[in-house]
């Protein structure tokens, strides 16, 4: 078989996609709680109170002004808020992945359940509780729980009052954190990863701080993150000798659009926003070309004696990624963009797009396999991959979802031939939103992606029941055989 027999099959979410519950049993908000609902036309938007008390809002990337603090609109939705029940129905949801097969389930903790501003000294028993009880329901099934540190939701207090990651001082609340954390589950839990696609982080919404124009801002919270990261890896190891710990980045490998050596030379250039994070966390150390494009933006990182060291030994054990899509680079900006994760992508014309206009490219996930083990040489995880779309429930109950299994399998078939052809190490595989969750792009429930349909709308009204999909007999049978059956009958 291509994959090992401790292939790491299953599916992921995230805490503030799916749970709900945002302030039962004192959990804090989080700047990912400003966030209401969009849908592909209307874009997602943030809420802050101004320093005269009126409330604006702004595009969801956008920067708060200086000031301006987040807040909540009592006349607005934000999906956050409600997930999609996971508080109360984990139970429910992880039987459910069980028999499935899931070997597997990646997830992330909600900082503020633990600490409610992300300041406090002593954390907060009840979240503790709740993500005890997570855990051991997974354990129950024998699925491995694959836990994210910090998947894009900063502590609203932190964002308000600190400046986020534009502030060192949230390395140490962050590390208080990880310490909390890795030393109640360190029997429970074995695979790990720090921040969720590290490399597209790069807003308010996504690191807490107020300016994001200004070169030296960004670089010096993008370094506050790494710092934090690789501490949090030292941290993890030593107090959980066995433990995986990884990074986790959005990959989406991209093809020049001529053989022109400006176009070349732009897709250079933009495989290293990826390569940047991924030479500090695999490396241990800045590369050559971010430290000469500092000098040329004069940027100058403020560093302490010791981060050198707080780099090196904090390197990274596997190296998880997200794949959905590939991109196009070109100097030609009048070329058709399309949108997609966390980017607009220039149109590739050998490939088509799904309904909300991201690229379908199979072959991509081989390619970007390939580049990464090739460049790295540690485990690769991909640990999330999927397709977002409209399903419909049939008069009989049912939801064909032929689509999702096509894309799928495709996809499997794909990181299938990166290991026997290529020699790539790959730990396993789960995909997103196993269970129909809030989209993070949009905020729409319709944009699904699970095996399992929750019946709720873009407003959270519904009965918000779960039903299988017909992808959730074929995810099934694909783990059951190893991935060596991965055909829809």
């Amino acid at each position: 078989m291509a994959f090992s027999k401790d292939f790491l099959w299953g599916g992921a979410t995230a805490a503030n996609q799916i749970e709900g519950a945002v302030t039962r049993d004192g959990r804090g908000l989080t700047t990912m709680d400003t966030l209401t609902v969009g849908n592909l036309h209307r874009p997602r938007q943030i809420t802050y109170q101004k320093v005269d008390g009126t409330l604006e809002k702004a595009e969801r990337l956008a920067c708060v002004p200086e000031g301006a603090v987040g807040a909540i609109d009592p006349d607005d939705f934000y999906p956050s808020h409600v997930g999609i029940h996971f508080y109360d129905h984990y139970k429910e949801d992880i039987r459910l992945f069980a028999e499935m097969g899931f070997k597997a389930y990646r997830m992330s903790i909600s900082w503020t359940r633990i600490f409610p501003t992300g300041t406090e000294t002593e954390p907060l028993e009840a979240g503790l509780a709740f993500y005890d009880k997570v855990f051991d329901e997974c354990l129950k099934y024998g699925i491995e729980p694959v836990v994210t540190l910090s998947h894009f939701d900063v502590p609203l207090y932190l964002a308000d009052h600190y400046d986020g990651w534009g502030n060192r001082k949230v390395v140490d609340y962050f590390t208080h954190y990880c310490q909390t954390v890795f030393d109640r589950y360190k029997d429970k839990v074995k695979y790990w990863m720090t921040f969720n696609e590290i490399n597209v982080l790069r807003s308010w919404l996504q690191l807490g701080i107020h300016n994001n124009e200004d070169p030296q801002t960004m670089a010096q919270a993008i370094y506050h993150v790494l710092l934090a990261s690789a501490r949090a890896v030292s941290i993890g190891h030593a107090c959980i000798p066995d433990a995986k710990i990884g990074n986790m980045v959005m990959y989406a490998p991209s093809y020049a659009m001529t053989a022109k050596p400006e176009d070349v030379l732009e897709n250079l250039q933009y495989k290293r926003k990826v390569e940047f994070y991924l030479d500090v966390q695999v490396k241990g150390a800045y590369p050559a070309y971010k430290l000469k494009e500092y000098e040329r933006l004069r940027v100058n990182l403020v560093t302490q004696e010791g981060d050198e060291e707080i780099l090196k030994a904090g390197v990274v054990d596997f190296i998880g990624f997200s794949y959905y899509m590939s991109t196009m680079t070109t100097t030609d900006t009048s070329m058709p963009k399309t949108p997609g994760n966390n980017m607009m992508s220039y149109k590739n014309p050998h490939l088509e797009v799904s309904e909300w206009g991201w690229t379908l490219d199979p072959m991509g996930l081989r390619i970007a396999l390939c580049e990464m083990y090739d460049r790295y040489q540690v485990p690769l995880f991909i640990v999330e991959n999927g397709l977002g779309a409209i399903d419909k429930l049939e008069s009989d109950g049912s939801i064909r979802d032929d689509y999702r299994i096509d894309y799928m399998a495709a996809h499997i078939v794909a990181m299938k031939e990166a290991v026997e052809l290529d020699g790539v190490e790959l730990m396993g595989y789960t995909s997103w939103g196993c269970i129909d969750l809030i989209a993070w792009s949009t905020g729409e429930m319709k944009k699904r992606y699970g095996f399992i349909y929750v019946e709720a709308d873009d407003a959270g009204k519904g009965s918000y029941d779960r039903r299988k999909k017909k992808s959730f007999g074929w995810y099934k049978k694909v783990i059951s055989s190893n991935g060596e059956d991965c055909s829809n009958n």
